[in-house]
C-alpha cells in the first residue's frame, strides 16, 4: 500500500494506492512492514507531515493488527523520542509509542540515520543539500561513527525483515550502526 504507485518491476509486487485516512479492511496477514515517511518540506507543513509519519503509520499498524498480524516491522528515525523538543524526532517517538500499544507479539523498530538512495528514480524530489551531504559522508565515512553514517534504504529493509523474522517476541530497536553490516 502506498500514497502513489510503487516503481517495482517484480511481478510479485502488487501496488495498492490508498487513502490512509480511510483504509479499507486488510486481508488476513501474519507480518506487516511499514516504511511510510516524508519530510516537512515535502509535506508542506508540520500538520501534513504528522498525517503521514504518525497518522498513516499508526492506521496501517492498527488495520494490520485487526487483520491478524502478530509481527510488525516499522521504519522510524534516529533520535526518535516522544519527549524531544525537535518536532520531527518527537513525532517519530510518538509513532513508536503508539504502535507499541497495539498488541503485537513482535515489534521491531528500525532507526536509520540519513537514508541514501536514488530519490529521483522513485519519483521523489531530489534534495541538493542532501546529495552534497551524502557525497561528503562517503569521503568521511571512516571517521563517522556507524550510527551516524548514511545508510542505503535497501540495507534498512533487509535488516528489518531479518530482525522481524528472527525475533521471538517483544520490542526490539535496530540502530543504524547495526543495520550497516553487509548481510
Amino acid at each position: 500500500m502506498g500514497r502513489r504507485a510503487a516503481g517495482a518491476t517484480d511481478p510479485r509486487v502488487i501496488s495498492h494506492i490508498v487513502d490512509f485516512a480511510s483504509l479499507p479492511a486488510l486481508p488476513a496477514v501474519n507480518e506487516v512492514y511499514i516504511a511510510l515517511g516524508t519530510t516537512i518540506a515535502v509535506a508542506g507543513s508540520q500538520q501534513a507531515f504528522r498525517a503521514v509519519d504518525f497518522d498513516a503509520v499508526v492506521a496501517v499498524a492498527r488495520a494490520a493488527r485487526a487483520a491478524g498480524a502478530q509481527r510488525l516491522g516499522v521504519v522510524s528515525a534516529m533520535g526518535a523520542n516522544p519527549q524531544s523538543s525537535i518536532f520531527y524526532n518527537r513525532v517519530k517517538g510518538e509513532m513508536e509509542a503508539a504502535v507499541a500499544t497495539l498488541g503485537y507479539g513482535t515489534l521491531v523498530i528500525a532507526r536509520p540515520s540519513v537514508l541514501a538512495g536514488d530519490r529521483g528514480a522513485l519519483g521523489q524530489p531530489v534534495r541538493s543539500g542532501e546529495s552534497l551531504a551524502l557525497a561528503l559522508s562517503t569521503v568521511l565515512r571512516p571517521l563517522v561513527p556507524r550510527n551516524l553514517r548514511a545508510i542505503p534504504a535497501h540495507k534498512v529493509a533487509r535488516a528489518l525483515i531479518q530482525a522481524v523474522q528472527a525475533a521471538r517476541s517483544g520490542c526490539q530497536v535496530l540502530l543504524s550502526g547495526a543495520m550497516q553490516r553487509d548481510a
